[in-house]
């Protein structure tokens, strides 16, 4: 790669693009368990080579959400050996930091804070695996960000509206505005996008001069119905979308045709499910941008474990095969022999181009054994290669593609399910298993006071974060709503006009899903804050046993539980709050707390919105009215690119206003509340590479108007 002069390098950001490392997988493995910390230390040993801006990381850290102490202190190790250094860093941000990081008792970026020594800032969102839990919400970035190491953003746990508020960063002349949303359950999000509850704020100064760059962690390929985000409900004036959650390495960046942004979808850096889509050799990405111009270089990742998957129907060799041969078992088992032992001579000629990755390879090979097979014993067929293949265990998967017959409405073909192919393949939710179980069981079985998805949210909360009370404090809480409503309609005493009552309401509930979601939402929420009443009362009583055996005559009042209390929260309040007002040195050429610092405009711009429990006066529509829709700008706009072919690794595009539409809102003194579509021309160009690596110059085709 040719070197960048010394004045683009002024006005140019290099960001480092990686999604979904998934930290601590499979950590227990004798073979695989240091996979991803291997790869975390290559990522970042690319990050600090080239001399990174910063590093922009797309969710999905941690792979667990309450991680080991070796995966967090393996974690804090690469950090701390890779980001801290004596290199200046050469952006500032203009924006206000405490509505970016208002979440934080240290809202700024690390590398301004005066006790730390950060050479290389890595900002990152949250996943749907390391999601924000428990009673205070937290998750394990914020620890990183609590210890200076990582720079937390794009969280909003509102269920009512989210506004994201961009990071402004600027380096020489190049302006760029972050925006990020970190994961949020995609049916919840699907619907505050449908009734236009997401609102992205824009600077008012200059709007078209800054490079939009959004970062997300949603469902990209549609898993459902609601269950996945369309690339059309993003914001047109988006420059480029970096797509998180995916697992396939889609790092070249696509054009959407009608929102005319790009998407670049790194995938991700392990490989966590022996899918076709885990195949595709992973790469990281090296963004350049300089104004309105982009170029992505891929990076491969060079200690990933080699992964090959191939797919064998068996009804397609009849010469081969027959059902009818008694020993067709033993033929079918001596063909995947020869497979794997191709696979084997495959991944051992790629391997020997690279030492650094592992010597045994991931095979997995899916065998369709649907027209009278039967399948043969993987447990006997694994142990043949227990010294040469990393996943011995599960080197076959068997399946039948079955027909599709008429079934009734209570039978659940989960063979259809297994026999998909891979890029149709449905994802099985807790949730999901819950509300069709009810739907298909008897009418004796059914519910008839609760509702099938708040059942099945409560489950999953009870599966995936541990939340023990999540299904009692629901059925609490959904009984003290009906019985409130039967009260306020003053119903007869009569068992069946009671049960017509409750059917009504019930229906009523699931027909408004913002309210359901409230609803859930609260009940969750008492069962983190009923965990940590518990946990308190324990140490409570503990600190009272200690007092009783060391002082005599001390009563069992309950004046000693606020006191010990209020003493322990205080001190570590105060600290935290304390230590904003510090004046701290600069790092680089920037300044902590530029951009909007009055109070009144960090309340207005700020997107957290607690959800609290309803007042006992209320009534139940008062207690979950629902928020009405904003209304939004919707307009075309027109583009023009050039398009030249080039088949190299280096990507360049150019994203250049051809018109400008100075449009103001009067708002807050750095952002312009915009609706979701913002009303700006620009044109596109793809440079070639053939020559000198220049990723900025000009160049003069002929132009194409679409």
């Amino acid at each position: 790669m040719s070197t960048i002069n010394s004045q683009d390098d002024e006005n140019t950001f290099k960001i480092l693009i990686a999604t979904d490392i998934h930290l601590g997988y499979l950590e227990k493995d004798p073979v695989r368990g240091n996979d991803t910390f291997v790869t975390f230390n290559e990522i970042l040993e690319h990050a600090q080579k080239n001399e990174v801006d910063f590093v922009l990381l797309g969710g999905d850290l941690f792979h667990d959400n309450k991680p080991s102490r070796k995966t967090v202190h393996s974690c804090l190790e690469s950090l701390r050996k890779y980001c801290m250094g004596d290199r200046p860093v050469q952006f500032e941000i203009l924006s206000d930091q405490a509505v970016n990081f208002h979440y934080s008792k240290f809202p700024w970026v690390n590398y301004q804070d005066g006790n730390l020594n950060i050479s290389m800032p890595i900002f990152s969102i949250h996943g749907n695996h390391d999601d924000p839990t428990g009673a205070d919400a937290l998750c394990a970035l914020d620890i990183l960000s609590c210890a200076g190491l990582l720079n937390h953003f794009g969280r909003s746990t509102s269920v009512e509206k989210i506004d994201i508020s961009p990071i402004l960063l600027r380096k020489g002349r190049t302006k760029i505005a972050l925006y990020g949303l970190g994961a949020i359950p995609d049916e919840r999000l699907y619907r505050m996008f449908v009734n236009k509850q997401v609102t992205m704020l824009r600077p008012r100064e200059d709007e078209d001069s800054w490079f939009n760059l959004f970062v997300i962690h949603q469902n990209r390929s549609k898993h459902g119905a609601t269950n996945y985000i369309p690339e059309q409900f993003l914001a047109d004036f988006i420059d480029l979308v970096v797509w998180g959650h995916e697992h396939e390495c889609k790092i070249a960046p696509s054009q959407n045709e009608q929102q005319h942004f790009y998407v670049t979808q790194p995938g991700s850096s392990v490989v966590t499910s022996l899918s076709p889509g885990e195949a595709v050799k992973k790469h990281i990405g090296l963004l350049h941008v300089k104004g309105k111009k982009m170029k992505m270089q891929k990076i491969a990742l060079e200690t990933v474990r080699t992964f090959h998957t191939e797919d064998i129907v068996l009804a397609d060799h009849p010469d081969l095969f027959n059902p009818d041969n008694p020993k067709v078992t033993q033929a079918i088992q001596a063909f995947c022999m020869e497979k794997v032992e191709l696979i084997l001579d495959n991944a051992e000629r790629e391997r020997l181009g690279n030492p650094r990755q592992p010597e045994k390879p991931l095979i997995r090979l899916r065998v369709d054994y649907a027209g009278g097979f039967e399948p043969f014993s993987v447990h006997r067929f694994s142990q043949k290669y227990m010294d040469r293949v990393a996943n011995p265990k599960d080197i076959i998967h068997f399946f039948r593609r079955r027909e599709q017959k008429e079934k009734k409405d209570s039978d659940l073909n989960f063979g259809k399910l297994v026999g998909r192919p891979a890029s149709e393949e449905m994802t099985l939710r807790v949730e999901d298993l819950v509300k069709q179980y009810f739907q298909t069981a008897e009418k004796k079985g059914q519910l008839s006071l609760l509702t099938e998805r708040g059942m099945g949210e409560a489950v999953q909360e009870f599966v995936d974060k541990d939340e023990k009370d999540a299904i009692e404090e629901l059925v609490k809480f959904q009984l003290e709503k009906t019985q409130k409503f039967l009260k306020e309609r003053c119903a007869d005493a009569e068992e069946s006009k009671i049960d017509e009552e409750v059917r009504k309401f019930r229906e009523s509930r699931k027909k408004n899903t913002d309210e359901e979601d409230e609803e859930v939402h609260e009940a969750m929420t008492r069962a983190r804050a009923h965990r940590s009443e518990d946990a308190v009362l324990v140490s409570a009583s503990s600190d009272e046993e200690l007092m009783d055996m060391g002082v005599k005559g001390t009563g069992d009042s309950d004046d000693g539980l606020p006191a010990t209390l209020s003493r322990g929260r205080g001190r570590a309040r105060g600290r935290a709050r304390g230590a904003r007002g510090q004046n701290l040195t600069a790092r680089g050429s920037s300044r902590r707390g530029r951009g909007n610092t009055s109070q009144e405009s960090a309340a207005s711009s700020r997107t957290y919105k607690p959800v609290t429990a309803p007042a006992k006066n209320m009534s139940i529509l008062d207690a979950f009215r629902s928020l009405k829709p904003e209304p939004s700008l919707n307009s075309s706009k027109s583009y023009s690119e050039d398009i030249i072919d080039d088949d190299s690794d280096l990507e360049d595009i150019s994203i250049v206003p051809s018109s400008k539409v100075n449009q103001r809102l009067s708002s807050t003194p750095s952002f312009s509340k915009r609706g979701s579509q913002s009303q700006t021309a620009r044109g596109v160009d793809f440079e070639s590479d053939e020559e000198e690596f220049d990723p900025f110059k000009s160049t003069a085709t002929s132009r194409r108007v679409k």
